[in-house]
């Protein structure tokens, strides 16, 4: 399935580093219908930047709402398109034209 089957999630809580969890918390608490940047979370977060948020993500964040994390310039998520569409039309998440 690739980089978001949640395939590389650590064993127990334990494994995760802090800051990992703290980001993969952050996804979670996007509501239904809504999306964050990576760039946003880093802001929210108080630390590291975009790019960080992404690794992390791609790392662990097939176990949280990975689709509500999204790209600067609102392109999907490569290999997934499909499936993040599919969740933006459940949730009603406006998409760009």
């Amino acid at each position: 399935m690739g980089r978001m089957s949640g395939e590389s999630t650590p064993e127990g809580p334990g494994d995760l580093p802090e800051y990992a969890e703290r980001v993969l918390a952050t996804a979670e608490l996007i509501p239904p219908g809504r999306v964050m940047t990576y760039g946003d979370v880093a802001e929210w977060l108080g630390e590291a930047g975009p790019r960080q948020v992404g690794r992390v993500m791609a790392l662990y964040g097939g176990a949280v709402p990975w689709w509500r994390v999204v790209r600067a310039d609102g392109a999907l998520l490569p290999g997934h398109e499909r499936r993040a569409l599919d969740h933006y039309r459940a949730e009603g998440t406006p998409l760009r034209q």
